[in-house]
């Protein structure tokens, strides 16, 4: 098992970058694929059709989500979980989200590392400047 650790600055307020991730309508209209996010510790959710679920664990509004996260890839195990967490600080010019999964597959290491950035990371970016600007 391996870890993926990424950072990322957003030219967003902290609730901005939050509701993204939290928030069922915003976090479809990023990632342009249905996401069902329930927004209570012990809650489930659905992102990206059902390629990803999982459960929250913590949920600190505007600062953290830590979550269980199953991915639904070939070489993922099907009873197998992994942890994400995202934190989020205000820095000067927006806001820097730190994100861990540990638990990752080594199969699937190096695809989930670049699907972040690919399927997380840039269209958030895009989303939430757009939103910033307004």
């Amino acid at each position: 098992m391996k870890r993926i650790r990424q950072s990322v600055t957003f030219k967003a307020t902290q609730h901005q970058v939050y509701e993204a991730l939290m928030d069922s309508r915003k976090h479809s209209k990023f990632t342009g694929a249905r996401a069902n996010i329930s927004r209570r510790i012990g809650g489930t959710f659905k992102a990206y059709g059902r390629y990803l679920s999982g459960t929250n664990i913590d949920l600190v509004p505007d600062r953290k989500i830590v979550q269980s996260w199953h991915a639904n890839e070939k070489g993922w195990p099907k009873s197998h979980y992994s942890r994400v967490t995202f934190s989020l600080r205000r820095v000067k010019g927006g806001t820097r989200l730190v994100f861990t999964q540990s638990g990752v597959p080594d199969q699937c290491y190096k695809s989930m590392k670049q699907g972040w950035h690919d399927a997380y990371w840039i269209p958030m970016k895009k989303m939430l400047e757009k939103q910033h600007t307004r």
